[in-house]
């Protein structure tokens, strides 16, 4: 469940705020009662290496060029309007 905060709070308040965010909470800030603002971690970025992004290219299935054009240019109306 989300906590909700004051402006105040959050402005007296910004380290042990902060720290709770990066604990994992997620925080709405209000002022004069009215919510404003969310503050939440940011997650991680995950790292996937290049060995295993090649890995799976290689096992991926082909990719027919004219059929995947004629494909897209079913679905989508590319004419340009001047």
């Amino acid at each position: 469940m989300n906590r909700t905060i004051s402006q105040r709070e959050l402005r007296n308040q910004s380290a042990a705020v902060l720290r709770e965010v990066q604990a994992g909470q997620i925080l709405v800030v209000t002022r004069n009662g009215e919510p404003i603002a969310e503050l939440r971690p940011i997650r991680p970025r995950r790292y996937v290496p290049r060995a295993i992004i090649a890995d799976a290219a290689t096992r991926a299935p082909r990719i027919d060029a004219a059929r995947f054009r004629a494909d897209v240019d079913a679905i989508i109306d590319q004419t340009v309007d001047g």
